[in-house]
């Protein structure tokens, strides 16, 4: 990826398209096999207590319709026409008997596999499947529809959404798996540290460009109940072709939650559990990536966070690989555990249009946070990206009033005052 996003996943697909356009860019289309998954199932024994909601008057029913919108192009917009061709798509929904053995054959090449890149492939694309089941099974009703694209001659991507569910408003989960020449002057761009920049220049020499390998998986979901918190995660890795012992490469990712209202104990359930992977691998993590979340997801026009944040990392290659690539996937396996038992006790709360509004007003937060301050989602829109996957995070309703303001001492203050102010969970 170009850009250090945590929607880095809709960033690869556009990395796909800018860099596998550069004159230079090359790959194969074969790949290694890996053994199929299976899928992870919710448990009862996963679910919070529910607790007396009795304040909230009703419950409002999910729309049965929906009217289409278009769009126009926006001058800012730089969508070069070189940038936007070569990608397929085909649309289904999916029953997942496309497993990671299939998408392996199909993205990887020849040199990818039997290392770490298939495996981390091989785990983004078993930890799609089983997430997506998990939801689905939560929801009772809609499924996951699969826009399967193949960049010609650099890879591809899998992006699973759910739409108009029983649960949820929408949920994304997409992978991408891309490969190709990078341009010396991008390598600013997908990094801030000065020591992978200057070792990326090292390895270039006179050539001003690199090979380049990146696979990522980015989800967001929006559930429909204001008590249900919306949930985002990221996970990338970034290698360049070197055959010496000093190669370059990074892996970076994180989860984190937006809620409309505060629970503590969800929220406490969520940085705890994000606690345990970390303490499992390094004491220090969990405090080190919480408190960068919190950095990251600032709206600083608006003086306040996102969300409750979680962990957020990047530019990781202080460790050996494997050692970071078994933290990065138990990150990754721990997204259920960590975020549906809170959306399973909330979402049959009942809740009054009052409520409904607020939510609509901290997605338009959320809207704006990921299309004035996100890189990736930036990046790729002024790229010619695959919008279908950059836009992919954003809620499908959202709401915005002119100069609102809380009521003080309301739930609505309560939780501003958490997105103002962040707090230590654990």
């Amino acid at each position: 990826m170009l850009l250090r996003p945590l929607l880095g996943l809709t960033f690869a697909a556009a990395c796909a398209i800018l860099l596998l356009s550069h004159p230079s860019a090359h790959a194969e289309h074969t790949g290694a096999a890996a053994k199929p998954f299976t899928a992870l199932r919710m448990r009862r024994s996963m679910m919070l207590p529910n607790h007396n909601m009795g304040h909230h008057i009703h419950k409002l029913s999910p729309p049965t319709s929906s009217s289409s919108s278009s769009s126009s192009s926006s001058s800012w917009l730089s969508l070069s026409p070189s940038l936007r061709g070569g990608v397929t798509v085909n649309s289904a929904v999916v029953d997942p008997v496309e497993t990671t053995e299939d998408l392996m054959q199909t993205m990887l090449r020849p040199e990818d596999k039997d290392g770490l890149r298939q495996r981390f492939a091989a785990n983004i694309r078993r930890a799609q499947l089983e997430i997506c089941r998990a939801i689905e099974e939560l929801d009772g009703g809609a499924k996951f529809k699969e826009d399967a694209w193949d960049r010609e001659g650099g890879g591809g991507g899998r992006t699973r959404v759910l739409a108009k569910g029983n649960v949820f408003e929408k949920a994304g989960v997409a992978l991408s798996v891309v490969y190709g020449q990078m341009p010396l002057k991008a390598i600013s761009v997908a990094t801030e540290d000065p020591e992978i920049i200057a070792r990326a220049k090292e390895l270039a020499g006179s050539t001003e460009t690199l090979p380049f390998f990146v696979a990522s998986i980015s989800s967001v979901m929006h559930p429909r109940n204001p008590f249900a918190p919306t949930m985002h995660f990221n996970y990338r890795f970034f290698d360049f072709d070197n055959s010496d012992d000093n190669g370059l490469w990074w892996f970076g990712g994180g989860t984190d939650l937006t809620p409309s209202y505060l629970n503590e104990d969800d929220i406490k359930h969520f940085h705890g559990s994000y606690k345990d992977v970390c303490d499992k691998h390094d004491p220090t993590y969990y405090e080190k990536y919480k408190k960068w979340a919190d950095r990251y997801f600032q709206i600083k026009h608006r003086g306040e966070t996102r969300g409750v944040g979680g962990i957020f990392f990047d530019d990781k290659n202080d460790k050996d690989p494997e050692e970071i690539f078994k933290f990065s996937k138990d990150c990754l396996d721990n997204v259920v555990k960590a975020y549906v038992p809170i959306v399973a006790k909330h979402k049959d709360d009942d809740f009054t249009q009052k409520q409904k509004d607020w939510q609509q007003m901290r997605r338009g937060r959320y809207v704006e946070f990921n299309l004035v301050y996100d890189r990736g989602t930036t990046f790729g829109l002024r790229t010619g990206g695959r919008v279908e996957s950059i836009l992919m995070s954003l809620p499908e309703t959202a709401r915005w009033e002119y100069n609102h303001q809380v009521e003080e001492g309301s739930p609505e203050a309560e939780i501003l005052d958490v997105f103002k102010n962040p707090r230590d969970w654990v």
